[in-house]
């Protein structure tokens, strides 16, 4: 499951949309409750937003209700992978590059503290970072 695509789901709207009539906080409060209730659901796999991590209680849940894995990619790998993408309200800026750069700073320690495997995936196809996800998984007894 995705929680940004449940949030688009439930609104109707993009998720540009939200912030647009909500701002950043609105989005966030609305990201909150889905995982909140998207965590309370057994044997999924969840896919979040970026800046879910920046939520103490988002932390608490992911940390408390699963396994959590932080796919790290540097901001330069991020911007190669976004720069065309308008789906990304916060990186509808002048210098797109520079805002990944800050997120990194907030949010990278956050990632850390909260996963239990940290997986390197830039200039990685999607089945090796698979394959070393399933070695790391069994290494742990899961």
């Amino acid at each position: 499951m995705d929680s940004d695509l449940e949030i688009q789901r439930r609104t109707g709207v993009d998720i540009p949309t939200i912030f647009e009539f909500e701002g950043e906080q609105g989005f966030r409060d609305r990201e909150r409750a889905v995982i909140e209730e998207l965590t309370a659901k057994e044997g999924i796999v969840l896919a979040t937003g970026g800046g879910a991590v920046l939520d103490a209680d988002n932390r608490r849940v992911l940390s408390s209700r699963g396994l959590v894995i932080y796919l790290h990619c540097s901001p330069e790998h991020q911007y190669d992978r976004t720069y065309r993408d308008r789906n990304r309200p916060l990186l509808q800026t002048e210098n797109p590059l520079e805002k990944l750069k800050d997120l990194m700073q907030i949010r990278e320690p956050l990632y850390r503290q909260t996963a239990d495997m940290v997986v390197i995936s830039e200039r990685r196809n999607a089945q090796a970072v698979v394959r070393e996800i399933q070695a790391g998984l069994e290494a742990i007894g899961r």
